[in-house]
C-alpha cells in the first residue's frame, strides 16, 4: 500500500482578506497549508485542514 499526499493551496481571496484583518489587529500570522491523503488502491482518503497561526504582539 502506498500513502499519496497531494498538497491543496489556500485560496487568494481568502488569504488576502485574512491578512487584512490581522494587519488591522496588529497580529503576525503563519499560513499552513493543508493537504489530502490518500491511500492507494482503497477509498480510503484524510483532509488535513488549512492551519492559521497566530502570534500575538504585546506592548
Amino acid at each position: 500500500m502506498k500513502i499519496i499526499k497531494q498538497e491543496l493551496q489556500l485560496g487568494k481571496c481568502l488569504k488576502q482578506r485574512l491578512e487584512f484583518i490581522y494587519e488591522f489587529s496588529k497580529v503576525t500570522p503563519t499560513f499552513i497549508n493543508g493537504s489530502i491523503r490518500k491511500l492507494s488502491k482503497t477509498n480510503l482518503t484524510y483532509m488535513e485542514p488549512h492551519r492559521v497561526i497566530i502570534k500575538i504582539l504585546l506592548f
